[in-house]
C-alpha cells in the first residue's frame, strides 16, 4: 500500500483553483476518511467512489483509506472530484501505474456503476490547465467537445472508471478530443426580422444606433406598438462574435452548466430576456458561493427588461453600477468575486398603468397613478440610458402597407461597418464600442466644433442635463457619425442624439427645446 497524488481543479466564481487529491491506503481499521475543507456533497464522494470501484471490477480491500484535498484553505464543492479520488485510491492500491498520470488533470463525477458523468465548468478548467503547462486532461466523455475548444492540450474523454484506468495503464486506447477551436458557422437567422415591424421608423432607427455603438435603449409606448418585437429583432442586427469573444462567453455558460454537449461553443451574441419577478441575485449573481447572474449571461450581448416599471425598484438600482463598470463585484466573507458584465441594456415600458397616456381621452389613470408608475424608474437609472425612443400606436396604413420594410440583414450591414470603424479607432485600447468611452477618451475621440459646442450648451441648460447625460449624448452622436461614415461629429448628429433625450423628459419632466 502507498501514497499517491492526482491533480484536479475547483471552480471559484469564474476562476479555477488547482487541487491536489492525495490518497493514502494503509493497514489499520477499515475507514474511508476525507479531509480538506469539504462541502457535504464532496464528503458523500466516499460512498460513491467506494461503490464505483467495486462495481467496475476492481478490488477494494478493507484498509484504512485517507483522502486529502489540498490546499485546505479552498472550499471544495460539487461531485467533480469523484474521478480523481477514485484514480488516486486505485494508484495507492497498485491498480494504476503512478507515472501515467504525471502532468495530467482529472475531473468528473462517478455513478455507482462506475460511469463518468458530465460536470459544469470544464472549459475554464481546461484553459487554466493549459496555462499552467498541463499536457493532458481526462474529462467525462460528454464534456470532451467543450474541453477541446482549448488549443494546445490533449483532451481524453472517458465513459467510465474502467476506461479511465485502462487508458492510464496503457491497456486501452481512448480517442482524444479534437483539440483546438472549431471554425465559426454561419449564424442562423432569428425568427423575428425588422422587415416584420410595421411603421415605427424612429424606433427602428434608435435600435440601429443603439446596437452600432453598444448603447442602452429604452422604448416607451402603448401596448401593441411593437416594443417587445423590436427588442427581439435586435438579435438579428447584432454584429458577429470574434472567436475570443465566443470563448469568453462560453466559459460563463460552462460554469453555469448551460452548454450543449454536441455544440458547446457559443456562436451568437446572447439576448437574455428577464421576467419582472427576477430578484437582485438573479440579475447580478449570488449565493453562498456566487455564480454569474443574468447580466453576466448577457455579456457581449443584450439584456432585455420588458415592463420595466414592474421590476422592483431595488432590482433596477442594482443594475446601475454594472452598467457603468461593465463588471459585477460580489463580496463574501471568504473572498470577492468578479463577473464580466459588458452588456447592452434594452428596456421597454408602457407610459402608465393602462398604457394609453398621454392620450387623455383613453387613459383611465389618475395623475397620481401615472406619477407613481413612472416614478418606479429613478432619474439615476434614466441617466444611464443613452437612447429613449417613443413607439407610437401603429396606424392602419402601416399594417396594410405591401412594400416590405428594410430587413435586419440590411441594417446589420450598416451596424457592422460602424463597429469596424470603432474597432480600428480603439485598436490597442481596452475599448471596443463608443458606449464604453470615458474621461480623457471622450476628449480625444469626441471633440466638438464651435457650432456643436453651442448646441450642446443650450441643450445642457434647457434639458437640465447631468454630466453623465451630457457625455452619453455626445457618445450617441459619435455613433451616428460613424453610421454615416463621418470622421467628425456634426450639428445634425448632435441634434438627433439630443432628440433621444427629449422623450424621457416628456414623461419624467416637461422641458422642451
Amino acid at each position: 500500500m502507498s501514497f499517491s497524488t492526482v491533480v484536479s481543479a475547483a471552480i471559484e466564481g469564474l476562476g479555477v483553483e488547482f487541487v491536489q487529491v492525495e490518497a493514502d491506503v494503509s493497514n489499520g481499521l477499515p475507514v474511508f476518511h476525507m479531509v480538506g475543507y469539504l462541502s457535504s456533497e464532496v464528503k458523500e464522494a466516499a460512498e460513491r467512489v467506494r461503490t464505483a470501484i467495486r462495481n467496475s471490477g476492481f478490488d477494494f480491500p478493507a484498509k484504512r483509506t485517507v483522502i486529502n484535498l489540498s490546499p485546505a484553505a479552498v472550499r471544495k464543492r460539487g461531485a467533480s472530484f469523484d474521478l480523481p479520488i477514485a484514480v488516486a485510491v486505485l494508484t495507492s492500491l497498485g491498480s494504476v501505474q503512478k507515472h501515467r498520470h504525471a502532468e495530467c488533470l482529472m475531473i468528473g463525477e462517478l455513478g455507482l456503476d462506475g460511469k463518468v458523468k458530465k460536470v459544469p465548468g470544464i472549459l475554464p478548467v481546461a484553459a487554466e490547465a493549459r496555462r499552467r503547462g498541463v499536457k493532458r486532461c481526462i474529462v467525462p466523455e460528454e464534456n470532451a467537445a467543450e474541453a477541446s475548444l482549448v488549443d494546445g492540450i490533449e483532451i481524453i474523454g472517458v465513459r467510465d472508471l474502467r476506461q479511465a484506468v485502462g487508458f492510464l495503464n496503457g491497456a486501452a486506447r481512448v480517442k482524444a478530443g479534437a483539440s483546438g477551436r472549431t471554425p465559426q458557422r454561419k449564424s442562423s437567422s432569428p425568427a423575428e426580422d425588422f422587415s416584420q415591424v410595421k411603421g415605427q421608423e424612429n424606433v427602428r432607427r434608435a435600435a440601429e444606433i443603439a446596437v452600432a455603438g453598444g448603447h442602452n435603449l429604452l422604448l416607451i409606448g402603448p401596448p401593441g406598438s411593437g416594443k417587445t418585437m423590436t427588442a427581439k429583432c435586435i438579435a438579428g442586427i447584432l454584429p458577429p462574435l470574434s472567436m475570443d469573444e465566443s470563448i469568453e462567453i462560453t466559459k460563463i455558460y460552462s460554469v453555469m452548466g448551460l452548454l450543449d454537449e454536441r455544440e458547446p461553443l457559443i456562436r451568437e451574441r446572447p439576448l437574455r430576456s428577464v421576467h419582472h419577478t427576477a430578484t437582485k441575485a438573479a440579475l447580478t449573481g449570488g449565493g453562498m458561493v456566487p455564480k454569474p447572474g443574468e447580466i453576466s449571461l448577457a455579456h457581449r450581448g443584450v439584456l432585455f427588461l420588458d415592463e420595466l416599471p414592474e421590476f422592483g425598484k431595488g432590482v433596477l438600482e442594482v443594475l446601475r453600477e454594472p452598467m457603468e463598470r461593465h463588471s459585477v463585484q460580489i463580496t463574501r466573507t471568504h473572498g470577492t468575486y468578479s463577473f464580466p458584465a459588458s452588456f447592452m441594456l434594452v428596456a421597454a415600458m408602457n407610459p402608465c398603468p393602462c398604457g394609453c397616456y398621454p392620450d387623455m381621452e383613453k387613459c383611465t389613470c389618475t395623475p397620481a397613478q401615472i406619477q407613481a408608475y413612472i416614478g418606479r424608474v429613478s432619474q439615476a437609472f434614466l441617466d444611464r440610458i443613452d437612447i429613449c425612443a417613443e413607439a407610437s400606436k401603429v396606424k392602419y396604413e402601416d399594417l396594410t402597407e405591401e412594400k416590405p420594410a428594410e430587413s435586419s440583414q440590411q441594417i446589420r450591414r450598416r451596424v457592422c461597418q460602424a463597429r469596424e470603424i470603432q474597432k480600428e479607432r480603439y485598436r490597442g485600447t481596452c475599448r471596443s464600442v463608443n458606449a464604453m468611452l470615458d474621461g480623457e477618451e471622450m476628449r480625444k475621440y469626441c471633440g466638438l466644433g464651435t457650432d456643436e459646442q453651442k448646441i450642446m450648451e443650450r441643450a445642457f441648460s434647457v434639458l437640465g442635463m447631468s454630466a453623465r447625460v451630457y457625455h452619453r449624448v455626445i457618445k450617441v452622436a459619435r455613433t451616428i457619425a460613424d453610421l454615416e461614415g463621418d470622421e467628425k461629429i456634426r450639428s445634425s448628429h448632435l441634434r438627433e442624439a439630443i432628440g433621444y433625450r427629449t422623450v424621457d423628459k416628456k414623461y419624467w419632466g416637461r422641458q422642451q427645446i
